[in-house]
């Protein structure tokens, strides 16, 4: 097989929110009852391990068929801590890639975090840190959420800057916590506009799962006041998306750039395309969610799925 010239190599750059990787070990400091062995899920070392397994499986098939090989990166959600991360990448399917890992833990109440794996042999980090997005609820109390991860580095000698999130939830109502998200969205244009006062036209890319699709006001901000594209907005619909709710799709998942990956003037590395990575052996097989994320749980039932979200991915040329 002969090697590629410089000018014809692409990056899978993906995100996934892998459903609570969760330790069996109980953590004192949050609140990780539900996954340990003698929980009501009962969250055993083999379930663990089994569930690892199969989100490596998964990782090191995202982009392939474009790139021919594993993803550059991949910013990760609901993970417990880097022990978990670091399962991960130790798995079969991962192994074999120099992988290395930024996460920091956040002050979320029940213990999960943003995280990011990167393959050193195309990517070096030259700095990374959080930020706390700070929340209150309707009595005025702290609202605890995860942190935003900025991650900068170098890939083809170009600094590249990451922005990993994972948004407040609208577990009690999309109306009720809109406010919540928007103000996630105000952080990270904050991150942006300190990028963009310390570099001369950064090369930014934001991931995350954000609970809100691709119209929703707190993406729109990010599109329309920083100057951000959004391929999924037109990757979205009816039949597809990342994640499944009452039988109808959406697109929390998403990965957005700063617009100058749009040309190939002034960088190395252009945006090729994006896509959710959907194929049938994440999905449930039968029944009345057919074609949905096979999870690994549904409440306390187990499933053995890998995630009740999609990957998403963007190749960079």
């Amino acid at each position: 097989m002969s090697q590629r010239s410089n000018s014809d190599k692409k990056y899978c750059i993906a995100f996934y929110n892998l459903e609570n990787l969760f330790d069996t070990v109980d953590d004192a400091f949050t609140n990780d009852n539900d996954f340990l062995p003698n929980s009501a899920k009962r969250w055993t070392n083999k379930r663990f391990d089994r569930k690892v397994y199969k989100l490596g499986l998964a990782i090191s098939k995202l982009g392939k068929d474009t790139v021919g090989a594993l993803p550059a990166i991949v910013g990760l959600a609901e993970v417990e801590n880097k022990e978990v991360i670091n399962a991960l990448i130790n798995s079969e399917y991962l192994e074999h890639v120099n992988y290395s890992i930024e996460h920091y833990d956040s002050s979320d109440e029940r213990g999960i975090d943003v995280g990011l794996i990167y393959n050193e042999d195309v990517f070096t980090v030259t700095s990374s840190k959080t930020y706390t997005v700070y929340l209150k609820d309707d009595d005025g109390e702290r609202d605890y959420t995860r942190d935003i991860l900025l991650v900068s580095g170098k890939m083809e000698e170009e600094e590249v800057h990451f922005i990993v999130n994972h948004w407040p939830s609208r577990r009690d109502g999309e109306v009720l916590t809109n406010s919540k998200r928007v103000t996630a969205a105000k952080h990270v244009s904050d991150i942006i506009a300190e990028l963009r006062q310390d570099h001369d036209d950064p090369q930014i890319i934001v991931m995350g799962d954000f609970n809100d699709n691709p119209d929703n006001d707190s993406l729109k901000h990010l599109v329309n006041n920083d100057g951000l594209f959004n391929p999924m907005e037109t990757i979205w619909s009816p039949e597809k998306g990342s994640q499944s709710y009452d039988f109808n799709w959406n697109m929390f998942d998403q990965i957005l750039c700063s617009i100058n990956f749009l040309s190939s003037d002034n960088s190395k590395l252009r945006f090729f395309e994006a896509d959710v990575y959907d194929e049938e052996y994440l999905t449930q097989f039968r029944g009345k969610y057919k074609g949905t994320p096979f999870r690994t749980y549904v409440g306390k039932k187990y499933k053995g799925g890998y995630s009740d979200h999609f990957p998403v991915y963007m190749i960079l040329e």
